[in-house]
């Protein structure tokens, strides 16, 4: 990791430290394009010829059946079922309170406003496994869809299916489970297949193809839930921070893959010595190290005069994770303005939130956390406008509405208000 001392930076090189790692997303469009429209074209055959070719798996079939989910149900120890029911009820409890009713409103006499959600009937969750699998997303995403009534909920995962995969699903009564991955499961949920079913709107986080096959899908057939890249976080803390605590929570991220970013903002070049010589100490024992090398190869430590240049920087770098390793850490929070997710005290690290706090861990990367939101029960439903008017109302606003109709020349909308004022006159 380099040390920068923001002193020493100009505006034009602070804006450049908040620009990630680049990605050349034209190279990988030219990649996936072919792909989305070979399987939009051929359906399962593309699908399991891609799946052969990039995953090395030769499918007969590309849903799991029952029979093998409830056998790799039964083979996972029971510790680990656990874990995970634990989990998936602190998820649950936190996303059913975002579900909240909004009380009918009367903007004036005899005019009612009112919003109700329905939910999104058919969503596809894709859950990566490029490295590892990750059966914690299935939680973060089915969970949601199921509390918000979806319908339908198809899940894609690249070959092999891992247990863990299977039974984080079953706990969010997912039962159509396609051993699929890549830009050719985006296409498959996208447009239809003969097996796998077209959704309405795709989750769910992957490598720069799935990323780029999510993007070019919503231009055409489908919605998705956000533009995302590799995973990042940013800590802030101060002299009395734990050095221990922050090197973990930096490799914590690290680890992910080698495209993740990682950055510290501290107030002495003495403590961004002490977090360097103890990420090297920790990262010798991951068994992910190299993975993790590479992250920090192109990660940073930014030494701040004050917590003032600190918070400016991370709400101009926007990061995914935000972790504020500082004394007295509640009176800060109103200091954040773009984060995806915010950690605060030494005790709230990152990995808390990816697994069993409550809170969803699919969130904007790349700078979208200063314009989206992480997903939430918000993402899986509709608001859908509702408003009544009795004969009081049509009184009320119909001068209004006949007027504003008559300015911008809308002669049926006049009129349409217009034979109603009449009609009660009669």
């Amino acid at each position: 990791m380099k040390t920068y001392l923001y002193k020493n930076l100009d505006a034009k090189m602070l804006e450049a430290l908040t620009q990630r790692p680049e990605i050349d997303l034209e190279k990988t469009y030219e990649v996936v394009k072919p792909i989305i429209a070979d399987v939009k074209a051929n359906g399962d055959e593309a699908v399991i010829r891609y799946t052969e070719k990039f995953d090395g798996v030769s499918l007969n079939s590309l849903e799991l059946r029952d029979e093998e989910i409830q056998k790799a149900i039964a083979a996972l120890p029971e510790q680990t079922k656990e874990a995970f029911q634990k989990a998936a009820a602190n998820i649950e409890k936190f996303h059913k309170y975002q579900l909240a009713t909004e009380k009918p409103v009367e903007t004036m006499e005899g005019v009612v406003c009112f919003r109700e959600l329905r939910a999104i009937e058919k969503v596809g969750i894709y859950v990566p496994a490029g490295t590892a699998p990750l059966p914690s997303t299935v939680l973060m995403l089915g969970l949601p869809a199921k509390i918000a009534g979806c319908s339908e909920v198809v899940l894609c995962t690249p070959p092999p299916v891992a247990a863990e995969i299977v039974f984080a699903a079953s706990l969010c009564g997912i039962t159509q489970i396609f051993q699929v991955g890549g830009a050719q499961a985006i296409a498959a949920m996208a447009y239809g297949t003969e097996s796998i079913p077209k959704v309405y709107k795709i989750f769910g986080p992957g490598n720069q193809y799935v990323t780029a096959a999510k993007m070019l899908a919503s231009l055409d057939s489908v919605a998705i839930d956000m533009p995302a890249g590799p995973s990042e976080v940013l800590v802030i803390a101060d002299e009395n921070a734990d050095v221990c605590f922050i090197a973990a929570d930096l490799l914590s991220q690290a680890e992910h893959g080698p495209d993740s970013q990682v950055v510290l903002l501290c107030l002495s070049k003495k403590m961004a010595d002490k977090v360097k010589i103890e990420v090297e100490k920790q990262l010798a024992d991951l068994p992910r190290r190299d993975i993790a090398s590479l992250a920090l190869s192109k990660s940073f430590v930014l030494v701040c005069q004050n917590l003032d240049e600190a918070f400016g920087f991370s709400n101009n770098y926007a990061p995914e994770h935000l972790i504020l390793n500082l004394e007295e850490a509640e009176k800060y929070l109103e200091k954040v303005k773009n984060a995806g997710s915010v950690f605060i005290g030494k005790y709230s690290c990152e990995s808390a939130g990816d697994y069993a706090s409550g809170t969803n861990h699919t969130l904007p990367t790349y700078g979208y956390a200063k314009v989206y939101s992480g997903v939430s029960i918000d993402s899986f439903v509709k608001k859908i406008t509702f408003q009544k008017l009795s004969e009081e109302g049509v009184r009320n606003l119909g001068p209004i509405v006949e007027k504003m109709a008559e300015c911008e020349q809308l002669q049926a909308h006049k009129n349409a208000m217009r034979l109603r004022i009449n009609s009660l006159k009669q």
